[in-house]
C-alpha cells in the first residue's frame, strides 16, 4: 500500500505561519492534496502539544488519528545557533519521535535550555552533537534529521553557516544520521552528486507555513508498507526499504536556487557569480550563493551522475501554479479556485490529477490548454525561471519569454 506522507510543517504557533493553520485544516487540505499521513509540526510548543493530545488518539503503533481517522505522526522543528571550529553555526534540524510520552521527555530537556513557548520553531545554543546525544539519551527510536540541508542560512551545508561535511558537523555521531531534507532548492540528483552522501537517506517535505494546497505536499515522500506504523517509517528512513520515492518541485522553484540579491533584483547562475567574486555587480556587497552554488563547491562527480540503490523521485509544479499561470490570475482568487475545485470534485485530489489523470478525462472537465499542461508537468516539460536570494522561482509557460527573461535576468546589471 503506498502512503504519501509530508511530515515537516508548522502549527499556528510558529513565526510567520497562517494563523488558521489548526489541524482541522491541515486534515482537509491534506485530504484535497491527496496525502496520507501528515506530520504533526511544532510539538515543542506548550499549546500545539496540549492541542495534539486533547485531538488526536494514540495506539501502540506511533500513528497518532483524528476523530475522521486522518492518519499524523509526531515532529517539529528547532533551530540551533552555535559557534564550532571558530565559526558561528545555524542549523535546523527535523525531530520525529514515536509517542506523546517520548515527546513530553524531549520537552523537559529542550525546556532547560531554553523557553518553548514563543515560537513553534524555538531556537538553542546547544550543538548538534549534543543534540544527537541527548536524544539518544532519550531514546533510540526518536530521528534527527537536518532539515533544508542546502540553504544558505539555516542549514548544515549552508553556504553562510554550514559544513562542508556531516562528520564535519556531526563528528563521532555522524553514525547516527540517517537522512537529511534535500529542501526545495535541491532535488535528489544534486545530491547525488556528492558521494559522502550514497549512505544518506533524502527525504522531501513542504515545510509549509500555510495549509493551501500551493504549500501543503508541495514535496512528499512515498512509501509501500503493509502496515503504517512509526516503526515502519523509521526503518525505511534508515534503511531506504518500503522507500518507493519522493516527489519534487523542480529545484529552481526555490526561494535560494541559483545566487543574487533580492535588493539589487540580481540573479545569476554558479558560473556567472564566481566570475565576478561572488560580489553583487550593483551594490558591491557579497552575493547571497545558493544551494546551485554550494552543491557545485562540494561535489566530487559530474552532473547526471547516477549512483547505485537510489531513491527515484519525480518532478512536479503544484497544482495551483498551472492554473494561475495559463488563467492569467493569481493562485488564491476566485476564479483559480473554481477551476481548481472542479478538477478535484472529479478526480478527487491534487496527486491524483498530477499523477494519474488521463489527457482525455482531463479535457472533459477542464480546458485543453490546462490538460495539456498538466500533462506536461507530469513528463517534466514545464520550465521554471529560477529563485535566488529568498525569491520563489516562476512557472514560465511560453518558452520564448523563458529565453527572454532568463537572459535579462543574467545581463541586466
Amino acid at each position: 500500500m503506498n502512503i504519501i506522507a509530508d511530515f515537516h510543517i508548522h502549527s499556528k504557533y510558529s513565526r510567520a505561519t497562517s494563523k488558521d493553520l489548526t489541524l482541522e485544516n491541515l486534515e482537509k487540505y491534506a485530504r484535497i492534496k491527496g496525502i496520507d499521513l501528515l506530520g504533526t509540526g511544532d510539538f515543542t510548543h506548550p499549546l500545539w502539544f496540549k492541542e495534539l493530545k486533547q485531538n488526536l488518539l494514540e495506539d501502540s503503533s506511533g500513528i497518532l488519528k483524528s476523530k475522521t481517522d486522518f492518519k499524523f505522526f509526531l515532529q517539529t522543528e528547532i533551530s540551533l545557533i552555535y559557534t564550532q571550529d571558530n565559526k558561528g553555526r545555524r542549523i535546523h534540524y527535523l525531530i520525529l519521535a514515536p509517542s506523546l510520552d517520548v515527546v513530553r521527555q524531549i520537552n523537559e530537556f529542550l525546556a532547560k535550555k531554553g523557553r518553548l513557548d514563543y515560537d513553534g520553531r524555538p531556537i538553542f545554543g546547544f550543538t548538534s552533537i549534543e543534540l544527537v546525544e541527548e536524544m539518544n539519551k532519550i531514546s533510540q527510536d526518536i530521528e534527527i534529521i537536518p532539515a533544508h540541508a542546502w540553504t544558505p542560512w539555516f542549514s548544515v551545508f549552508g553556504s553562510m553557516s554550514g559544513f562542508d561535511s556531516l562528520e564535519e558537523c556531526f563528528k563521532e555521531k555522524t553514525k547516527y544520521i540517517h537522512a537529511i531534507e534535500t529542501g526545495m532548492s535541491s532535488d535528489p540528483a544534486m545530491n547525488w552528486r556528492l558521494s559522502k552522501l550514497d549512505n544518506i537517506t533524502l527525504v522531501s517535505n513542504s515545510d509549509c507555513h500555510s495549509f493551501w494546497p500551493w504549500r501543503i505536499g508541495r514535496e512528499v515522500n512515498v512509501f509501500d508498507f503493509k502496515d503504517l506504523t512509526y516503526k515502519n517509517i523509521i526503518n525505511a528512513i534508515r534503511t531506504k526499504k518500503g522507500f518507493v520515492e519522493t516527489i519534487e518541485v523542480d529545484p529552481a522553484y526555490g526561494k535560494y536556487h541559483f545566487d543574487g540579491h533580492r535588493n539589487c533584483n540580481v540573479v545569476m547562475p554558479p558560473k556567472e557569480a564566481r566570475k565576478l567574486n561572488n560580489i553583487c555587480p550593483k551594490c558591491n556587497s557579497l552575493l547571497t550563493i545558493g544551494v546551485a552554488h554550494r552543491i557545485e563547491d562540494l561535489a566530487d562527480r559530474p552532473e547526471g551522475f547516477t549512483p547505485k540503490n537510489i531513491i527515484p523521485f519525480k518532478t512536479l509544479i503544484p497544482l495551483s501554479e498551472i492554473l494561475s499561470k495559463v488563467l492569467n490570475y493569481a493562485m488564491f482568487t476566485k476564479k483559480v479556485w473554481i477551476e481548481y475545485n472542479k478538477l478535484i470534485e472529479a478526480f478527487k485530489s491534487e496527486f491524483n490529477i498530477l499523477l494519474n489523470a488521463k489527457f482525455e478525462d482531463l479535457k472533459k472537465v477542464t480546458s485543453e490548454k490546462i490538460a495539456e499542461n498538466i500533462i506536461k508537468n507530469r513528463e517534466g516539460k514545464l520550465k521554471v525561471k529560477e529563485g535566488y536570494d529568498g525569491v520563489y522561482g516562476e512557472l514560465i509557460l511560453n518558452n520564448k519569454d523563458y529565453a527572454k527573461k532568463s537572459q535579462k535576468s543574467l545581463t541586466e546589471f
